[in-house]
């Protein structure tokens, strides 16, 4: 059993970005963006409430306070403070329903995984809104700072990304960051649930068993790929539900 996630409700004002209707007939769980990087409270309110309609988990995308950059420049933010705006952040999202766990996006997400200042502030504001569960790289500094908090680590792996041979992400800056290929998205994810690896842009074989799969909600074509990881996990016998 897995749990298929996507980023969703990303986009601002009367610009849409992704079909947020259609993954979530799709997906299990929904990381929904906060307004830092994307999102805004009515959108908010759309996705949250259509999540709820589906049985679909929703959790709080949060990240740095980067509208202009979609969240994927890095910011050097004091940890307290940084903490602060996260939960800020967890806070706007629970006014239009629960929220089940955390999920750092774009740059905070890479820098979460190395950095043991960033990694804190996200778990300090996971605790301080009631100990809500975190997903993230399996292996990863904000793991391990999770885990010593006490509080679960969901391990995620991402079907659409190319992994370095270190187990971190290809910046997306980088040529090849992307895997757009439906096939190929489809036959990693399946071999990252059932075989607990996955193949790195060097042609080596790193761990990463996960608890959750994501399929990006901006990347293209990503209606089309979610349904085929769907379709490639049940032909494998996999089940999907939400981890929380």
């Amino acid at each position: 059993m897995v749990d298929l996630n996507s980023d969703l409700g990303e986009g601002l004002g009367v610009w849409r970005l992704g079909d947020d209707e259609t993954l979530l007939t799709i997906v299990t769980s929904a990381n929904v963006a906060c307004g830092f990087h994307a999102g805004d409270p009515s959108t908010m309110r759309r996705v949250s409430a259509g999540a709820a309609g589906r049985g679909v988990r929703v959790g709080a995308q949060v990240s740095y306070h980067d509208l202009v950059g979609f969240g994927r420049r890095r910011i050097e933010v004091p940890p307290d403070e940084l903490a602060d705006e996260l939960l800020y952040q967890i806070g706007a999202l629970s006014a239009f329903g629960p929220v089940a766990y955390v999920k750092p996006h774009g740059a905070l997400y890479n820098a979460a995984a190395v950095d043991s200042g960033h990694a804190s502030a996200v778990v300090a504001a996971a605790e301080q809104a009631g100990g809500l569960p975190v997903l993230c790289q399996p292996g990863s500094v904000l793991a391990r700072h999770a885990a010593e908090r006490g509080l679960r680590v969901v391990a995620e792996g991402f079907a659409d990304r190319a992994y370095q041979r270190d187990g971190r992400l290809v910046p997306r800056t980088s040529p090849g960051a992307l895997v757009t290929d439906v096939a190929a998205v489809s036959a990693r994810a399946v071999r990252m649930v059932v075989d607990g690896v996955v193949e790195a842009v060097d042609g080596s074989l790193i761990p990463m068993p996960v608890e959750s799969l994501c399929v990006h909600g901006d990347t293209p074509g990503a209606v089309e790929m979610a349904l085929a990881v769907r379709a490639a996990l049940a032909e494998a016998g996999v089940a999907l539900a939400p981890f929380v």
